[in-house]
């Protein structure tokens, strides 16, 4: 099945208009790799006026904490981390630009709206999957807040990273697509 390829960060947030629910992507380039700590952070930052470690704009932030790298390996293991714990701090992040999150599970009303107000993505990636997702990085490495530990700010070079487009910018939930169909079949 042929997916369509993104490159982040974006230099063309055009690109994610034509998305559908439960399309299949092929991600590169560069994604930042942040969880609750880290979002935090970032929030605290916004709210004493300081400048961010990192631009935003055009990004994608995976929700994933990384286990320490094996001899020979650029990462450990690199499953994503539940969306919903990012749904607090997620509309104001995608204000500032962020282009796209990845994770799993389904994300809140209030994160849904901001998708497609602020013309973003919701993509969800494989659970479960932490050892084969981590083959997909080239390279890793902290930005910001090295103290946090595998809930730093990283940087992952990524090829070929599989994704599925859950809440594309013009609305709609893959997820609750699949329920109806499921629903459906009874």
């Amino acid at each position: 099945m042929d997916k369509r390829k993104l490159v982040f960060p974006l230099q063309d947030r055009h690109l994610l208009r034509d998305l559908r629910p439960g399309e299949l992507l092929s991600l590169s380039g560069r994604l930042l790799a942040a969880r609750d700590a880290t979002h935090r952070r970032i929030i605290e930052l916004l709210e004493r006026g300081e400048p961010l470690p990192v631009d935003l704009e055009g990004q994608a932030f995976y929700y994933v904490g990384p286990s320490p790298a094996p001899p020979g390996r650029v990462i450990g293991s690199a499953g994503p981390t539940t969306a919903y714990r990012m749904d607090a701090y997620t509309p104001r992040l995608l204000a500032l630009g962020l282009a796209a999150t990845i994770g799993k599970g389904p994300r809140g009303a209030e994160v849904r709206e901001a998708i497609v107000r602020y013309g973003a993505v919701y993509l969800a990636t494989f659970g479960g999957a932490g050892a084969y997702l981590s083959q997909k990085i080239r390279a890793a490495r902290v930005l910001a807040f090295p103290e946090l530990g595998p809930e730093a700010l990283f940087e992952l070079e990524v090829e070929d990273f599989p994704a599925i487009v859950i809440n594309p910018p013009t609305g709609g939930d893959y997820y609750e697509e699949v329920r109806r169909r499921a629903r459906s079949l009874r």
